[in-house]
């Protein structure tokens, strides 16, 4: 009962920061303006962009498929981009909880261990973020011009200035530091031999011998070069859907392929906080970054904003919606088999 109760409040917390902070980046913007803006965007684009949306959740599921089956487990692509789109779907209700509920889709419907897939995402998600650390990298080099000012402006600069010009402040942080991992050290040997003899501690070691074997996956899929290709190909379609909606809105028609890039990774960060679908926190990052990087009215990027965001957003309901009942449809008739 408190682990709900926790859960509710958890989940109402977040709601709430992400529903101030789409109020925040909405503050003081024309709302008939914006919504003028997507009333009048060419909806072929933001049709192909759906269909780039489609696109890259097949990917996905292929290249996780690849994963699994490195396993020794047999599924197939369909059922696992059921599970991909289940779990975006799932994410946009509590966040973080749709990686848990595209596995068990999976685990279910093809009776594998939960914990062997499990370890297949979390291998996927490092492989994602090491990408992901990759294309900013070179988004960097393509925009050094551009991405060195923003940098310096709003990363580089505010932390500098904390450490030189406040010491204090600094040697504060470098005791905290080292406080904190001296204790997860002394605690780590104080309680391990206590640790082992519970069955929660079976179960986790279980459970992380399931993530080590899902990492190891990546070096025995069969095709690393069809992996990669994947990978090429999902990160491909994401940004081309940032492109299409560039040109869905005639203002921002001049921008660019290595800008979609540039936007869709940056907009990556804005999913991080664990908000409801990333409402209100890819909104500010967006905005944020068409004004400071790339000098759009805050306006234009504001139903820019939201016209991305709310149109995936809409994907992932109809994509979800439908795999559910069809995910239900393949059970019901494998129980009656």
């Amino acid at each position: 009962m408190k682990k709900k109760i926790f859960k509710i409040i958890n989940y109402i917390i977040f709601l709430s920061l992400g529903i101030a902070l789409l109020f925040y980046v909405s503050k003081g913007q024309n709302i008939h303006r914006i919504i003028n803006d997507i009333e009048n965007a060419n909806y072929y684009w933001i049709t192909l962009a759906f269909i780039a949306g489609i696109l890259g959740h097949l990917f996905r599921a292929i290249r996780w498929n690849m994963l699994i089956n490195s396993l020794g487990y047999k599924t197939n692509t369909l059922t696992t981009f059921y599970a991909v789109v289940i779990g975006y779907f799932a994410n946009l209700a509590f966040p973080r909880i749709g990686e848990i509920t595209r596995c068990g889709v999976i685990s279910k419907q093809n009776k594998i261990p939960l914990n062997s897939v499990i370890g297949t995402v979390v291998a996927e998600r490092v492989f994602d973020t090491i990408c992901l650390i990759v294309i900013m990298f070179f988004v960097i080099i393509f925009q050094l011009s551009f991405l060195g000012d923003f940098a310096l402006k709003y990363m580089i600069h505010p932390i500098s200035h904390k450490f030189i010009n406040n010491r204090n402040f600094a040697l504060l942080a470098i005791l905290i530091a080292i406080a904190f991992f001296s204790g997860i050290f002394f605690l780590y040997k104080l309680l391990l031999p206590k640790f082992r003899k519970l069955t929660f501690f079976y179960k986790l070691k279980r459970l992380y011998i399931g993530f080590v074997q899902g990492i190891k996956s990546i070096g025995n899929v069969k095709s690393l070069k069809l992996f990669f290709l994947q990978t090429i190909l999902l990160w491909t379609a994401y940004t081309i859907v940032s492109y299409f909606c560039f040109q869905s809105i005639q203002q921002l028609s001049h921008l660019t392929v290595i800008d979609a890039l540039t936007l869709t990774a940056i907009g990556s960060i804005g999913f991080i906080i664990p908000v409801p679908g990333g409402i209100g926190s890819y909104h500010a990052v967006i905005i944020l970054t068409m004004v400071e990087l790339y000098k759009i009215k805050q306006g234009l990027a504001t139903s820019f904003a939201y016209l991305s965001h709310s149109s995936q957003t809409l994907l992932i309901i109809v994509l979800g919606s439908v795999s559910l009942f069809l995910i239900f449809l393949t059970s019901k008739k494998n129980k009656t088999e």
